[in-house]
Parts: structure tokens; C-alpha cells; sequence
């Protein structure tokens, strides 16, 4: 009998709730929960393929400690034994917890008592670090609080929303859908993107303004400039509910109109028609993300765009406020916890005396910090001078995310006690663990998440625990009895952690700060099953009135109000004529961080399947670079080789990669490698967008593309990237070796017996070889190989992998590479979703579609999350363009 429970989705910050359905076999399908706030049923295409990443392929299920199994006593004795040991012998500053957003509120509640307020050190951060610290540190100068004003409806009330630093159509999928519908009904709402990249968002733009990287603090400096002299100050807002308003008028009137064209690298005429929108429009919503955090200046850029807010009053009231949109589904609940090094739970501060006093009074604590610890970056660079010796990771891959991750990597080998909490041994960083702890994942664990909204989500478990993994909460809780605290550890479910994070949220609280659950307090074991989505404050007594902040001040600095802050444009950095390009870092549409889980499934690594670099076309040209080209990109800090993707959405002097591909996905892709560690000095948070570095083409003599039914365990190549496919997997690659016996290598790679005999083609005119090995009617692996990138017909090939070979002409129509006239092929894959083609497509526009309704009508593409609309919008364009000429 099928099974449905409503869980919350485990990918972006926008907290999409589910339905996930097990039946008698197992199988698990997901569909959007239509009544769930965030989403109203919608998912994005990582959502929609959540059930086609839960094999048990590659997890860890069972304790290891140096590569081999362990009890779970032993292993957690150990990690206790010399987690104590070395805090016996260095202090408490000596061992860290490194942890992840992707953990439930409950399992970072707990570690973060157990480093704070036990152990005594505040050496605990989070991948949260990278994605939204600066945006917490800008709340904190403005609003004296770590807030989030606003609500997703605001940004459907809005007669005007501003986009800046945040490519909303592929990173917050849901929520651009909702956006675009609010727009398509109501076309008098305006939207503006503020990227220095032409995004898919764009797709749905009235004014892109293209802006040079970290120009976002200039731009709002001249905008709250110009809100002063065109007369858009809310003066009776300003008056009664904010300070400082003359500093920060006179450090944005500094910049004249020139300088402010310079700093941006954005038109006056394009300049002045944004800001003529945001005055002339009451109703207006500034969503940002990581192009605004993640910078030198990130904290300075939500000052920034606050300020614009706080000057007009456009804060805390429907369709109105500054909006940020966090990465991950479960940043809000860490920064609820004070999973951040320099905060402390229940949005208290650990610079506050009176606030350390109080949350170790509520514990019990032997101790408490009493100082912030390291922040994420700083972490691992004690650790490589020495002076970390133990730390544990929870749920995150550093060696792969971190900027200068050869140096993180480095750091972690020599560190004497290593200790990571996952769901698989094969992570980059896993490797290199003296003790691995399986844990849950999504569909397994059970607890609480929020999303960028301040909305409380359950995620609940709907399938059994695998082999012997456990939940992270129960893991930090064992260590911690074992280290002597089992009084304040002695937790028996999520339920009693919970009820312990909301009475510490009330404790004497009395509406002097904003994170209130109070009124969780005494909530029961089936209310906290059946909990619905619900947003805080969650008051004693009842729900808060409002479900915005500052709408009439009440901000959480000891006088009530709200704080302009003075802030300045960045100082342009020293010139490296070695390193002339910017390199910009960030996510796609269809993939999740380090590919853990959204690399399992075969839809999601359809539509891109290797890593790239988008180079603008003169810059392609400079470098010598054509279409399909691999194009080697280099910093001081490291290299990385992807393909190159040409293309005039990029701006000259730019190039942007990806941060998803790793070691277990491909060669030399590991782009953290590159990116520098310098961080916003208010927040800590690296600046992953802005990176100097060189690139040239990478100077193959051979490519390669493969498929095969059975991953290989090492790929012999000077470039590669692996991608799971129905029925086994896809391979790119590229070698500098002028010669190569490619029998050989086939063999060797894909673990052919001798006896399997090759179907082989070989054009030593062209340079082409192709083989093809068979099992019987099934095909083992194929290879084609050229002078230059192989031309073949991909998607195509890939489901060969499927086909039965009994017919001799299939396999030579293999060999051939392209399929015959009764098999039509796809092609590159536009709509993950729906598994729909590029040639689906251009077929549909030359039978009469002509917008992408019709499309989706006749192929089915872009009719479930949307994503993929702007691209099949610019399909049907070319086509129309190339049929008009």
C-alpha cells in the first residue's frame, strides 16, 4: 500500500514543501504540495528528480576509521578520546566543527550547544559562511538584528522588483515562477536585473543593467543620492524610526554622476532610468543573493541597498522591502541557532556579556564562549599553521567549496584527527577523514528547516534508516556524553531538541528580540509530527500579528531604531597584467553544490553534463578559442579545465564556471582551486565572484566521448568529466598524447576481458576511431575518438545503452554515430523535467509553435517547474530568425 507523506525539499532557501509517495517496492515519486505556502505545488526540476536520487549507490553505511569498518562504539569513543585529549592538551580554541546548511535545525542546535557552551570554544561555522553572511551582517548594523523583514508575497505585490546579484530563474526556481505569472497577469509590474551576466532571469527584464563586478555599491549609492535631491525620502519614517541619515547622505553625494558611470560600468542614461523607477515606485521589493554577498565589500552592498529602503519607509509593508534570498534550506535555521562563529543561539550575540550570561544560564553550562570563533575561511587556515588539530565536518565538502581548496585540501591531510558526518565515503573531503560517520539524508531524517521567508518547514522520513546510519543529532549527542555532558545531552527524539531551541528562543525574551517560538514551547510529540509550515515569531500566548518586521520601526538596537550605514564604492584592486580576466563562480540550473546527490540523476546531468566556462566571443577569439574548444583557466592558486560555451550573455573581460564539479565528476574542474580567500572584513564571507586569472586553450591532440554501462575507476586522461545516464554513463575527455593505442586504453579503462572482441572503425585520413565493445545483444561501452571534439549525436548515443543490439545495422548505425531516419534524435537536452530535446523543439517551431505555451503543449517542455522557458523562448527566436533570412 503507497505511502504519502508531506516532507519539505532539501535544495534552495525557498523551502518548497512535498508529497513524496513510497509504494510496496519502494520506488519513491515526489510532486509539489499545492498547499504549502513557499510553492503552492510547484518544483524545480532538482526538486521533481528527488526520487531518482535515493539509491544506496555509494553511501556510507557503517562507521569507518582508517578505511575500515567500525563499530559505532568504537568509532564514537574514539572521536570523543581525541577530541578531549587534544582540548586537554591545547584548549578548547584547538578542535572546530565545520557544518552545513544542510542540516535540520535540531542537529546544528546541538552542536552548536555542545562547542559554545561545553566545550567552551565558538570554533563552529558553517557553508553558510559562503552563501549569506554578509547579508546577516548587514542586517545586524541596520536593524540591530539578524531579520529578514519581508515575505515571498511581497514580491508579488510589488509594482517593481529589483534583481541584483541573483540569477532567480535557475537558483530560486519557484520563486521566479511565481514571479513571472504575478507579471504576466499584471504587465504593469516592472522588473529590473541588476547582473554583470544575461541571465535566464533576464528572460523576464524591462531594464538589465549589466554591471561591472562589485559595482553594486556605487549604483546604490547614487540611487539613495538621488533619492535625496528628486524628493523620495519618507522623511516622517526617517524621522521617527532611523539614525544617520546625514552620514550616509554625505558619503553617497561624494560620487558624481562620471564617477558613478566608471565605478558601475553601467550607461548615465540606463543609471538614471533605474533610478527614476525605484522613486516613482512605492511598491517596491530589492531581492539580492550571492552576487551581492559574496564580495570584499558583501556587507557594505546590503547596507547599501537597505539604505535605499530605509530612506523611503518601503520596508515591513506588503509589496515593499529588502529581500534576501538565502542558497540553502536550512541557513536561516543555522543562523536560528547561532551556527555562525560569531553569533550565538536564538539570534543572541556572543559579544554580548549579558546575552552570553543568559543562554549558559538556560544550559547549564560549564562554560561559554566568550569570544567569536574562526569563520569558515580563517578555519582552515589555522588549521594549515597548526593550530586547529581536530575538527569534525558535518554534511559539507570544503576541499571542494572553499576558495584556494588545493590549500584547504593540504590543511585537511595534515591535521591530526579528522572527523566527517556523511551519506557517502567519496566526497573530496571525505577521503581524507580519519573517522567517517554515516549519517541520514533526505527521506531518512526527521526535523526542522526554514526558509528564506522565516517559514518553519518539516521534513519528515518516509524510508528506513540504511545499514547503520544515524541522524547527525544523535551523533554530537553520543560524543558529547562520552566527553562527560550527559545530563544536557540526554535527548530521546527531534521533538525534545526542538521544544529546548523554542524555550530558549522565549527565554527572557519579552519581545526584545525578533526570534520567538515561544509559543512551541509545549508542543507534544503528534503536534510536532503534524506541525503545519509556519512562520516566526511564534509567540507565547498565540501567533504574532504581523507577519512583516519594521513596518513601524521596532527595530532590535537598545533605542528602537534603525541605522543608516555609511559606506563607500570598494578601492579598485592592484592591476595583474598576468591575470587579466574576472572569473565569477556559481550555480546552474540543474545541479546542487558538489553534485552529492543531484549528480545520481540522469535527467538533471542531461541538459549540462560537463563543467564550462561562458566566454564572451572576443574574448574566445583573444584566446583562440572556438565552440567546443576546452579552454584552461588559471590563478595563482590553482588551474581548473572545462569546455568553453561561447557566448555574447557574457560580459567581455569575464568568464564564469560553475561551482559544482569536483574530483569524483571530473579531472581538473575543482573551481574553489582558483578562487582567492579574501573575504568581506565585517563578515568573513568570501569573495567567490571576483577572482583574477588567466586562460588559454587547453591544446589537446585527441578527444574523446564515451559510454558504458559500469563506472570506471580511473579515467587515464589529461581531461575528463563523468555523467550518470539511463543505463550507465557518459563520458568526456581530451588527451595531449599525439599517439595512442586506443584498444588498449579502451580495455584498460572500461575492464574489457580479452575476449570480447571489438567492433572498430578507423579513418586515419580524418583522424577518426571508433569502437564498440557488445555482450551478447547488450552494449558494454562505446568510444569515439577525433583530431578534434567529437561530433556525435549524444543523447542519442546515450540510449543505446538501453537498446537491444541484436540487429547487426544497429550496431554499425553506433559505430556511425548518428541514428537512423526511423530514431530521431533529441539532441542537447533543454527541459530536464520532460526530458525534452533541442531538436524536439526547433521540430515544434517549424510545425507552427510559436511561443513557448504552444511548445510546451505539443512536447511537453518547460510545462512543469518553468526553468528552461527563456531558453526555449530564445530557440523559437533563432528559428524565426533563420527562416526570415
Amino acid at each position: 500500500m503507497a505511502c504519502e507523506v508531506r516532507t519539505t525539499c532539501p535544495y534552495c532557501g525557498v523551502g518548497c514543501g512535498i508529497i513524496a509517495t513510497r509504494d510496496d517496492a519502494g520506488t519513491v515519486t515526489v510532486k509539489g504540495d499545492p498547499e504549502h505556502p513557499a510553492n503552492y505545488g510547484r518544483l524545480c526540476s532538482k526538486g521533481s528528480a528527488l526520487g531518482e536520487t535515493l539509491d544506496h549507490e555509494d553511501r556510507l553505511l557503517f562507521p569507518q576509521i582508517d578505511d575500515r569498518q567500525a563499530s559505532w562504539e568504537e568509532a564514537l569513543d574514539l572521536v570523543a578520546e581525541r577530541f578531549s585529549r587534544t582540548i586537554a592538551e591545547y584548549g578548547p580554541g584547538s578542535v572546530a566543527f565545520y557544518v552545513s546548511g544542510q542540516l535540520l535545525t535540531e542537529d546544528y542546535y546541538i552542536a552548536n550547544k555542545l562547542m559554545k557552551g561545553f566545550i567552551g570554544s565558538a570554533n563552529i561555522d558553517t557553508n553558510s559562511r559562503l552563501c549569506m553572511s554578509s547579508s546577516v551582517a548587514g542586517h545586524r548594523r541596520a536593524f540591530g538584528s539578524d531579520t529578514v523583514p519581508g515575505v515571498y508575497e511581497d514580491i508579488e505585490l510589488a509594482d517593481l522588483v529589483v534583481l541584483t546579484g541573483s540569477n532567480l530563474a535557475w537558483c530560486h526556481p519557484v520563486l521566479f515562477q511565481r514571479l513571472a505569472a504575478v507579471k504576466a497577469a499584471r504587465p504593469t509590474m516592472k522588473v529590473v536585473v541588476i547582473d554583470p551576466r544575461r541571465t535566464m532571469t533576464c528572460d523576464i527584464a524591462d531594464l538589465h543593467l549589466q554591471i561591472r563586478p562589485d559595482g553594486d555599491v556605487a549604483l546604490f549609492l547614487g540611487l539613495l543620492a538621488h533619492l535625496a535631491r528628486s524628493g523620495g525620502r519618507n522623511e516622517t519614517y526617517i524621522s521617527a524610526y532611523t539614525q544617520g541619515i546625514d552620514e550616509a547622505l554625505n558619503a553617497a553625494c561624494s560620487i558624481d554622476e562620471l564617477a558613478l558611470s566608471d565605478a558601475s560600468g553601467l550607461r548615465i542614461e540606463d543609471i538614471r532610468a533605474f533610478y527614476h523607477l525605484f522613486a516613482s515606485t512605492e511598491k517596491t521589493v530589492t531581492c539580492y543573493s550571492q552576487g551581492v554577498n559574496q564580495s570584499v565589500c558583501g556587507t557594505d552592498k546590503v547596507n547599501a541597498i537597505i539604505n535605499c529602503h530605509l530612506a523611503t519607509g518601503r520596508i515591513g509593508r506588503p509589496g515593499m522591502g529588502p529581500f534576501s534570498l538565502t542558497g540553502q534550506p536550512n541557513a536561516m535555521g543555522g543562523r536560528e541557532v547561532g551556527g555562525l562563529a560569531n553569533m550565538l543561539a536564538a539570534h543572541m550575540e556572543i559579544e554580548n556579556e549579558t546575552h552570553r550570561a543568559r543562554v549558559q544560564r538556560f544550559w547549564s553550562s560549564p562554560r561559554i564562549a566568550e569570544k567569536p570563533g574562526l569563520k569558515a575561511v580563517e578555519l582552515f587556515e589555522a588549521m594549515a599553521e597548526g593550530r586547529i588539530k581536530a575538527v569534525w565536518i558535518m554534511a559539507t565538502n570544503p576541499a571542494v567549496s572553499l576558495p584556494q581548496a588545493d590549500k584547504v585540501k593540504a590543511a585537511l591531510e595534515i591535521c591530526p584527527f579528522v572527523v566527517v558526518s556523511d551519506l557517502t565515503a567519496r566526497t573530496d573531503t571525505a577521503k581524507l577523514a580519519h573517522v567517517l560517520l554515516p549519517s541520514l539524508g533526505w527521506g531518512e531524517k526527521d526535523g526542522t528547516i526554514t526558509n528564506s521567508e522565516r517559514r518553519i518547514s518539516r521534513q519528515r522520513a518516509f524510508l528506513p534508516a540504511p545499514g547503520e546510519a544515524r541522524a547527525d543529532w544523535w551523533q554530537l549527542s553520543e560524543v558529547a556524553k562520552r566527553l562527560g555532558f550527559a545530563g544536557a545531552f540526554s535527548y530521546q527524539s527531534p521533538v525534545d531538541i526542538f521544544r529546548e531551541h523554542a524555550a530558549l528562543s522565549g527565554h527572557e525574551n519579552a519581545g526584545t528580540r525578533d526570534f520567538d517560538l515561544s509559543g512551541l514551547i509545549d508542543i507534544t510529540a503528534d503536534g510536532y509530527a503534524d506541525l503545519s509550515p509556519v512562520q516566526w515569531p511564534v509567540v507565547e500566548g498565540g501567533r504574532r500579528d504581523a507577519i512583516r518586521f519594521f513596518g513601524k520601526g521596532g527595530f532590535f538596537h537598545a533605542d528602537g531604531k534603525a541605522r543608516f550605514v555609511a559606506v563607500l564604492p570598494p578601492s579598485p584592486r592592484s592591476d595583474r597584467p598576468y591575470y587579466p580576466l574576472n572569473l565569477n563562480t556559481g550555480r546552474i540550473r540543474d545541479q546542487w553544490h558538489t553534485m552529492t546527490r543531484t549528480g545520481k540523476s540522469p535527467r538533471l546531468s542531461a541538459h549540462i553534463a560537463e563543467p564550462f566556462a561562458e566566454v564572451h566571443p572576443q574574448d574566445a577569439a583573444d584566446i583562440g578559442l572556438i565552440e567546443a574548444d576546452l579552454i584552461e583557466i588559471r590563478s595563482p592558486h590553482g588551474r581548473a579545465i572545462v569546455r568553453a560555451l561561447i557566448t555574447p550573455r557574457q560580459a567581455r573581460g569575464n568568464l564564469f564556471v560553475p561551482m559544482h564539479w569536483n574530483d569524483e565528476f571530473a579531472a581538473e574542474a575543482r573551481i574553489g582551486a582558483l578562487i582567492e580567500a579574501v573575504t568581506d572584513p565585517v563578515s568573513g564571507q568570501p569573495a567567490s565572484k571576483k577572482t583574477a586569472v588567466a586562460a588559454r586553450r587547453f591544446e589537446a591532440s585527441w578527444y574523446g566521448f564515451a559510454i558504458c554501462t559500469e563506472r570506471p575507476s580511473t579515467i587515464s586522461a589529461d581531461y575528463w568529466a563523468i555523467a550518470k545516464t539511463d543505463g550507465g554513463y557518459r563520458i568526456e575527455c581530451a588527451f595531449t598524447a599525439t599517439e595512442r593505442d586506443w584498444l588498449h586504453w579502451s580495455r584498460e579503462t572500461f575492464a574489457i576481458p580479452e575476449d570480447v572482441e571489438p567492433l572498430r572503425y578507423a579513418d586515419n585520413v580524418s583522424g577518426q576511431e571508433r569502437l564498440a565493445f557488445f555482450d551478447g545483444t547488450r552494449l558494454l561501452v562505446a568510444v569515439f575518438l577525433a583530431r578534434e571534439p567529437v561530433a556525435v549525436a549524444r543523447n542519442w548515443a546515450v540510449a543505446q545503452l538501453s537498446t537491444d543490439h541484436e540487429d547487426t545495422r544497429r550496431r554499425f548505425a553506433l559505430i556511425a554515430g548518428r541514428p537512423g531516419g526511423d530514431r530521431p534524435d533529441p539532441g542537447a537536452i533543454i527541459c530536464s523535467c520532460m526530458s525534452v530535446g533541442i531538436n524536439e523543439i526547433v521540430a515544434a517551431v517549424r510545425n507552427g509553435c510559436r511561443d513557448a505555451e504552444t511548445v510546451g503543449h505539443r512536447t511537453k517542455a518547460g510545462t512543469n517547474c518553468g526553468s528552461c522557458r527563456a531558453e526555449i523562448r530564445g530557440i523559437i527566436d533563432g528559428c524565426l530568425v533563420a527562416a526570415a533570412e
